[in-house]
């Protein structure tokens, strides 16, 4: 193991050279976004922001705004914060001495004088923000290239697979999976492939009649373009051929529902995928972090511009969720304690906050460290 990881460092340079602008092309996007909804809601509640930034530790740029906002780019390019008047840190914890010493005026700028309902939205903003960028990319998608469609019609059936068994034949056309509405062959790779060892209900029309068939994807390793693989969930069904993919043209109004469905989608699946972690289902080798980011980014800027903005609408929605869990120093740790606020009627002691924002600085740094422990251990070549 040891000589793997000594391996996967020397890899480690490429994957920052090659990979290293594409990667921060989309996660600046995505955190300029996030931080750009709390800077808004906390403007709109009367809130003074003392700074906006991109990236952790030392400034690099920057320059005040008229509100004696200080906007700036920092040196570790690995996120963001804003920081409020009043706060001790960027992860918004405030001091507890400044905060006596206020005067009304001061007081009214702060954003821990403010209700508990205006500092919850200014808090909820972010990953708001998130999920709208997302719908706001996947729309744009749609208008600019169309929705693709391929009929879900199966070719073939491949012996002993999860489809044979649940008596798919070549000709079927699947038009719903799970009550959900099937439109292309796309919409039932991905609901497959996000749902192995979970059965599902196909609706098939046949022969100008509709049936139902009960199948179970198996959970198979499948390589991508790239030279990397993954797990996924496989039916066994082929659509034959070379097929030419169709572009249906998508007017504005469904290009933002369309954007809204893939958005919903793909929190869904992220929600499943960790409800199935806790209960063993999933393997934790599909985590990654930074590094595993920058080469996905790396990869799929080969593609072409639009296939980098898909990937920020996807990162967009995975930092957006990420970030409502109810963990302490996380936005969702933020919006518990005011949740737990509301119903007593009075914030916990600073004693309960110190020790909840330790407890979550703790379980971030795990996270952190088997991330890139997982990125180091899944680099190419290893």
């Amino acid at each position: 193991m040891i000589e793997t990881l000594i391996h996967n460092f020397n890899s480690l340079s490429h994957i920052i050279v090659g990979y290293g602008i594409p990667f921060l092309f989309v996660l600046t996007i995505v955190v300029f976004f996030h931080e750009l909804g709390h800077f808004l809601v906390a403007r709109w509640t009367g809130v003074k922001v003392l700074t906006f930034s991109l990236g952790f530790g030392p400034e690099i740029v920057g320059f005040n705004d008229r509100h004696g906002t200080r906007w700036k780019i920092s040196a570790i390019p690995l996120g963001g914060y804003v920081k409020f008047f009043g706060d001790e840190s960027e992860a918004s914890t405030p001091s507890a001495t400044s905060l006596a010493a206020m005067t009304a005026d001061e007081r009214a700028q702060s954003f821990h004088y403010k209700k508990v309902g205006s500092r919850a939205a200014i808090v909820a903003a972010g990953p708001i923000a998130n999920f709208v960028l997302a719908i706001v990319i996947f729309a744009a998608l749609f208008m600019s290239f169309g929705k693709p469609s391929i009929t879900a019609q199966v070719e073939t059936v491949e012996p002993g697979s999860a489809a044979a068994e649940a008596g798919f034949l070549p000709g079927d056309v699947v038009t719903a999976i799970d009550g959900t509405t099937i439109e292309s062959f796309s919409d039932m790779q991905r609901i497959v492939a996000t749902s192995a060892g979970e059965m599902l209900t196909f609706t098939v029309q046949r022969s100008g009649a509709t049936i139902t068939l009960k199948a179970t994807p198996q959970l198979q390793m499948v390589k991508d373009g790239f030279g990397g693989s993954h797990r996924q969930g496989l039916l066994g069904i082929k659509r034959g051929g070379p097929v030419e993919v169709a572009a249906k043209p998508v007017d504005p109004l469904n290009a933002v529902w369309l954007g809204v469905k893939e958005t919903w989608f793909l929190i869904k699946q992220t929600a499943l995928y960790i409800g199935r972690l806790f209960t063993g289902r999933e393997a934790t080798d599909q985590l990654g972090g930074p590094i595993r980011i920058a080469q996905i980014s790396g990869q799929v800027a080969t593609l072409g511009l639009p296939a980098l903005i898909h990937l920020a609408g996807v990162l967009s929605v995975s930092i957006g969720l990420l970030n409502l869990f109810p963990v302490p120093l996380l936005d969702g740790g933020h919006l518990l304690f005011y949740l737990v606020e509301a119903v007593r009627g009075r914030p916990l002691s600073e004693r309960a906050q110190e020790m909840g924002f330790r407890f979550g600085l703790a379980i971030v740094l795990m996270l952190m460290i088997f991330t890139f422990y997982n990125d180091l251990v899944h680099l190419p070549g290893s």
